[in-house]
């Protein structure tokens, strides 16, 4: 418990100052393509392969890929844009899959590693843009996505019977996932009544917002987690103690920021000011 407490201080108080701690650009263009690349790495590795020798060497290739491709995302704004909208469909299609696992298991072949790619490059390119936006943006983001684990966990702890996906996560209830949408709408609701001034019509429109970037980060848990127990491993990695791999952490965030970075876009688009 000490190993995973001081691992998560560490963790945060790195992501917070490179978020908070200077104007440059530049620790959280290092840090999103670090992430990205560790990632990759482990994406790699869940993936169906013969050797293990022969997967570790070419997931670290496959890591520097992923680096290199979310770099470029990065640099390039257009590139990014239509990594949001691959990603968006990949995870509207992963409904289906996590839905009529194990039955249905089609998925798990040699392509998922271009949809990894994706999916990765998509989400560093819609952190980085959230934070570019306002770093207040991007906290704004982890409380949704960290309200609604925290919320599930506990709320479904200690009142959770029915399964949401019992093939998938057993653990995870229905129950649990109603307390973090109850925790995620204490969040909203302090946010959009304090520091938003906008028309009603625009308050709806920031909510469904919100929401679907709920949904859409509890779907990313659900899809790692399946990925995961397909290839038979608990964790991705191991590269922090008491927590497991980057994707073990970032799982959720995976799916919620393409959905969130692209709402802002369209909201901007339609003249709603943030």
């Amino acid at each position: 418990m000490l190993e995973r407490i001081i691992t998560a201080l560490v963790l945060v108080a790195v992501v917070l100052s490179c978020m908070f701690a200077t104007k440059s650009q530049y620790p959280m263009l290092v840090l999103m393509i670090i992430a990205a690349g560790a990632a990759g790495y482990e994406w790699f590795k869940l993936m169906p392969h013969e050797s293990d020798h022969v997967k570790k060497i070419k997931a670290a290739g496959f890591g520097v890929l992923t680096a290199f491709f979310s770099g470029l995302a990065l640099y390039f704004n257009d590139l990014a844009l239509i990594l949001w909208s691959a990603s968006i469909l990949t995870w509207l299609c992963s409904l289906y899959w996590v839905k009529h696992y194990p039955e249905y298991d089609g998925w798990y072949n040699i392509t998922l590693n271009i949809v990894g790619l994706v999916l990765i490059s998509a989400a560093v390119t819609a952190i980085f843009e959230v934070w570019k936006s306002s770093p207040w943006w991007l906290m704004y983001l982890f409380l949704l996505v960290w309200g609604a684990d925290s919320g599930a966990y506990f709320v479904g702890r200690k009142f959770g019977k029915r399964k949401l996906a019992p093939d998938v996560s057993p653990n995870k209830s229905i129950e649990g996932l109603i307390g973090g949408i109850v925790t995620v709408a204490i969040v909203i609701i302090v946010v959009q009544s304090i520091y938003l001034h906008l028309t009603l019509p625009q308050h709806i429109l920031f909510l469904v917002l919100s929401i679907v970037t709920v949904f859409s980060s509890v779907l990313g848990d659900l899809f790692e987690s399946m990925i995961k127990r397909r290839a038979g491993i608990k964790d991705s990695g191991r590269i922090l103690p008491g927590h497991g791999g980057v994707l073990d952490r970032i799982d959720s965030l995976l799916a919620a920021a393409p959905f969130f970075a692209a709402g802002m876009y369209v909201l901007k688009l339609i003249g709603v000011d943030l």
